[in-house]
């Protein structure tokens, strides 16, 4: 059963769902985003009255706007707990303390930050929202003379995004210091089936421009990195979905591998995989997984088979985020054509309207895995060469 939410549902998902029958339930937001009436659309009321009788149905949303709706309707299962303990990166943080007893963490509310005791923090640190989303007020502090900029900065974003996502999604009332983690950053989309197993879907390297960077530009997936941490990968999150028996639960985990192989989570994004329908639906232009279907039909991918033809090529993600410095008001256009052609196997462009959110698309592409220069160029880029301004 699928809950459709704002911002962004993508065709293939769509597609997807009206291809096997899946279920949908007929939310307005579901319907204002979804046109298509022969689609296998559930009433609010049935859904909730199907699920009370079928409590092991397999529920994916394509976004975290949908967890209002399981709170106030869904209160007889599992879903509002375990996805508070995900979402609420403090709860989770206290949830899997005794597997990183050593790792350090406080949480401090917004209004406290100006006048926060740093002495007797350890940096380099990270904060950010306790929930949160599209690393909004994600900084990276090396010292504490940065920690006032920050601080300063983290007010100014909040005032930027201020009413795009409700407070199940982001919440800037309280935030999370934390100790940075050294090691190479992975974003896993995976599930965990009916008998509780983890079931991975994608592995994408996350790459940054600088020590400094922690925003979402560049993930990118490949037959290597999928061979090279498959096993810990799915070991790791077996004992992740072990603390709270979690079955039938799909989950998008962005995590830090160290140089010794040690896994540490960063956040657990629950019920969905990639935000904005990207790391699910890349998924099938990688390797042929259609990622909502081997989620609710229960089905694990076979790496080997698909990994064959794979050799030498890279998938990637560009998350085309307005870091430009320009204001949205002031901009006319921004080229897609000219940014496809800096490519060399654009797969699928989706345009979003930057008027109303900070992004102005997704790109999915294809390369060489020896090629990263156009990776590494769009990663610096601040995308004010494809911006017409007024």
């Amino acid at each position: 059963m699928f809950i459709i939410d704002k911002p962004y549902a993508s065709d293939f998902l769509i597609n997807s769902i009206k291809k096997n029958n899946f279920q949908v339930i007929a939310t307005s937001e579901a319907k204002n985003l979804i046109s298509d009436k022969s689609l296998n659309w559930i009433s609010e009321k049935d859904a909730v009255n199907y699920l009370k009788t079928h409590k092991n149905t397999p529920i994916y949303s394509n976004s975290e706007n949908a967890i209002y709706w399981i709170n106030n309707n869904l209160n007889f299962t599992s879903l509002p707990d375990s996805i508070l303990f995900f979402k609420n990166k403090i709860k989770f943080r206290d949830l899997v303390k005794d597997i990183f007893p050593n790792y350090f963490f406080e949480g401090i509310y917004l209004e406290e930050l100006d006048n926060f005791s740093i002495e007797k923090l350890k940096f380099p640190l990270i904060i950010k929202p306790a929930i949160g989303f599209f690393s909004v007020g994600v900084h990276k502090i090396e010292n504490s003379n940065e920690w006032f900029q920050a601080i300063k900065q983290i007010k100014l974003e909040i005032k930027e995004i201020e009413g795009l996502y409700p407070n199940e999604v982001i919440d800037t009332k309280q935030f999370i210091i934390e100790e940075y983690i050294e090691g190479e950053e992975y974003a896993i989309d995976c599930y965990f089936n009916k008998y509780g197993e983890a079931i991975v879907l994608n592995i994408l390297h996350h790459i940054f421009s600088s020590g400094k960077d922690v925003s979402d530009r560049v993930y990118s997936t490949s037959k290597e990195i999928i061979e090279k941490n498959i096993k810990p990968v799915e070991k790791f999150l077996n004992t992740i979905g072990s603390k709270l028996d979690l079955k039938n639960f799909p989950i998008h985990i962005e995590v830090r591998i160290d140089t010794e192989g040690k896994i540490i989570p960063i956040e657990v994004n629950p019920l969905r995989f990639g935000g904005w329908c990207t790391t699910g639906d890349l998924s099938w232009y990688a390797y042929g997984i259609n990622s909502y279907e081997y989620f609710i039909n229960g089905i694990k991918p076979n790496w080997d088979d698909l990994l064959k033809s794979k050799k030498g090529k890279k998938y990637s993600i560009i998350v085309l985020d307005n870091n430009s410095g320009i204001h949205e008001n002031d901009i006319v256009s921004f080229n897609y054509e000219k940014l496809l052609k800096d490519f060399e196997k654009p797969l699928i462009l989706r345009k979003v309207n930057y008027k109303e959110y900070p992004v102005f698309g997704f790109l999915f592409i294809e390369n060489n895995a020896d090629n990263e220069e156009e990776l590494t160029r769009i990663l610096k880029s601040n995308l004010r060469e494809y911006i017409k301004i007024k």
